[in-house]
């Protein structure tokens, strides 16, 4: 069936409409492939070319206080663990981050099964002072999820069992190294939905999301982890298995301790479980893609989709033209819009009535033309057009990075001048001699795209390698900006290594000093995730 393609007042369907493959791989399929490939890159080299942050950052030092790695300690876990969740010689994969920016020097990396071994290895790298560092699917953006120095690797993708899940309720209750798209399509089997989507779902684990507090996709209809997340257990840094994963919607016995677990990012506990209230799953969802000239217009769009579309509007992301120029170099498929346009939108609204949300839809866009918002547009008209124009959006993070590496800034600021970011840092790297987008260049482009419905800007500076004077040109000066719009540096990656001297650009003083005493609460040898968040 071919797409639907609109023009100024009217919609018809042409014969130049999309093509949509049916080879798609899911609705991250561009963004595993290259996932893929860069997993294979890293597992094949025999000499990794990422640089030691330990290298790149002199002034981290080890600290003293940690032990070194002992054979009496591999002995230890070898006693309880099978030789295949004992891994020291083929531990470069968990040592560089994502983002290929990061890398440690684990000589040891643990695969615990249950809670109990986590109590177990925990307990003894308490005593033993044994840095340790939580990992999930390692799609951290932050470089939070490797090690810096030695530190000891817990990977919990060997704890990936859905324990039970209510069809009444809609609550689900997993352990933190469950795929977040296997356990969304094992919902939607039930006919419900995981309140979270993100480009990496076929790799990130659901702890990590909640380690980080992961916001994502499906954040402006269903709001963040920190409501649909109904439970947690997590080990603590000598051992003691928090045991917290209520299944109740209400519970008003005390503190709410698991909110200080959400986005925690390993350093007060392992999360080793989580129970999750899921929505019921749409059986009518519509995208539509278009193209506009301006911010400005990307905003009237969305006031418009707020009060137009209202309680079936599920996703708003906008895209700059930079993004798209991008995705389209390292995709094969046809682009959804043939001309190239300065934003893009996409539109997705879920609900229960084909006809009803069909109209609204049709309706919104309608006006939209008529008002000269938009330039040009297409309406999917299958599942599988949803997905290849889904890919659009999706497949930005991963072609951004293809050229070599990124300068990733996720931050919030208040929507009118929320683009205003990124031509300001274009404007500041020009001025600071930098040529962009040139053959002998070394930053490939400055990008930007995001989820308008909730304030959160992906800034992005691709450049073929990482350069300390790029990244000085645009630290803390980036952090500056935001904090005199009274932003957040961080809208939902996290702090990680990369922003863990700029969070009093968004803290008061007085909260960073109660977040270190709850760290030293938890962690008073501060041997969990070490070097990061504070």
């Amino acid at each position: 069936m071919s797409a639907v393609r609109f023009i100024p007042r009217r919609f018809t369907t042409v014969s130049r409409s999309l093509r949509f493959t049916s080879s798609l791989r899911g609705r991250a399929g561009v963004i595993r492939s290259y996932a893929a490939a860069a997993a294979a890159e890293k597992k094949n080299a025999s000499t990794p070319t990422v640089k030691l942050t330990a290298e790149m950052y002199p002034e981290i030092q080890r600290d003293s206080r940690f032990a070194k790695l002992e054979e009496e300690d591999l002995a230890y876990f070898r006693s309880f663990l099978p030789d295949h969740a004992v891994v020291t010689d083929d531990t470069v994969g968990f040592n560089i981050d994502s983002m290929r920016k990061y890398r440690g020097q684990s000589r040891l990396v643990l695969k615990p099964r249950s809670t109990e071994d986590v109590s177990k290895i925990m307990k003894h790298c308490g005593e033993r002072k044994l840095a340790v560092v939580p990992q999930g699917g390692n799609t951290s953006l932050v470089g939070g999820s490797v090690p810096v120095f030695d530190e000891i690797v817990i990977s919990l993708s060997a704890m990936n069992t859905i324990r039970s899940f209510d069809d009444v309720s809609g609550i689900i209750v997993v352990d933190a190294g469950c795929i977040l798209e296997s356990t969304d399509n094992f919902l939607a089997e039930h006919g419900y939905i995981f309140p979270l989507d993100l480009g990496a779902k076929g790799s990130c684990h659901i702890g990590g999301n909640v380690a980080t507090n992961a916001g994502g996709l499906r954040l402006l209809r269903y709001g963040s982890l920190h409501g649909s997340v109904l439970g947690i257990e997590a080990v603590t840094a000598d051992g003691t298995v928090v045991n917290g994963l209520g299944k109740l919607r209400k519970d008003n016995t005390g503190y709410d301790v698991k909110q200080l677990f959400i986005g925690s990012e390993g350093t007060l506990g392992v999360i080793t479980g989580v129970s999750v209230l899921c929505p019921k799953r749409s059986s009518v969802v519509n995208v539509a893609f278009f193209g506009l000239d301006s911010y400005e217009k990307v905003q009237q769009a969305f006031v418009r989709a707020k009060s137009e579309l209202g309680e079936i509007l599920s996703a708003f992301e906008f895209m700059d033209k930079q993004s798209q120029v991008q995705v389209a170099k390292y995709s094969e498929r046809q682009k959804p819009l043939d001309e190239q346009h300065n934003f893009y939108v996409l539109v997705e609204t879920s609900g229960s009535d084909a006809a009803h949300d069909g109209e609204k839809l049709q309706n919104y866009l309608e006006r939209l033309m008529e008002s000269d918002l938009i330039e040009d547009g297409v309406v999917a008209q299958d599942e599988t057009q949803i997905k290849s124009i889904w890919t659009w959006r999706e497949g930005i993070p991963e072609s951004l990075g293809r050229a070599g590496g990124v300068y990733k800034y996720d931050v919030s600021i208040p929507l009118d001048e929320l683009y205003q970011l990124v031509d300001d840092t274009r404007e500041l790297l020009i001025k600071a001699g930098y040529e962009i987008g040139t053959e002998s260049s070394n930053i490939v482009d400055v990008v930007g795209y995001g989820h308008l419905g909730d304030g959160n800007l992906h800034l992005n500076v691709a450049i073929k390698n990482y350069d300390k004077k790029i990244e000085h040109t645009l630290e803390p000066w980036v952090y500056e900006w935001i904090q005199k719009r009274q932003g957040s540096i961080s809208a939902e990656h996290g702090i990680g290594f990369a922003k863990k001297n700029y969070l009093g650009y968004s803290k008061d003083p007085s909260m960073i000093k109660v977040m270190k005493e709850i760290k030293q609460l938890f962690d008073p040898n501060g041997i969990l995730n070490p070097y990061k968040y504070i």
